[in-house]
């Protein structure tokens, strides 16, 4: 049986989410990341929801998501409400969300059109 690839949408989508790795099109990535519909951010340099800083909700802001999907690995671990209110005062939605679930909804809102913001966090 001849069997097709049929591509999901007019934007970068995620193939396959691991336990270390996030491939997106046909790269795989083994460095956090941020992936909008248009755009692929390397090395985002987040391995813990935790620890998460303000800059590196700045770094999200820039691309203006309006709403961000964190996927915070194979376990849902939610970042500080520092970190959680510092999104809702820029007026950006969050998620927070295993990877597998942040790829799913990504998936969903990008095929809708949406200003959505992927943030996936893998270990070092």
């Amino acid at each position: 049986m001849e069997l097709s690839f049929e591509h999901p949408g007019d934007y970068l989508f995620v193939r396959r989410v691991g336990v270390d790795t996030v491939t997106i099109v046909d790269r795989d990535f083994h460095a956090s990341v941020l992936l909008t519909p248009e755009r692929v951010v390397e090395d985002w340099g987040v391995t813990d929801a935790k620890a998460m800083t303000l800059a590196q909700v700045d770094a999200i802001a820039e691309l203006k998501p309006e709403v961000v999907l964190l996927g915070t690995g194979e376990r849902q671990i939610f970042p500080s409400a520092e970190i959680m209110a510092a999104f809702l005062r820029r007026g950006i939605g969050i998620e927070v969300m295993t990877n597998g679930s942040a790829a799913r909804t990504y998936s969903l809102l990008a095929g809708e059109g949406r200003r959505v913001l992927a943030a996936f966090i893998l270990p070092e």
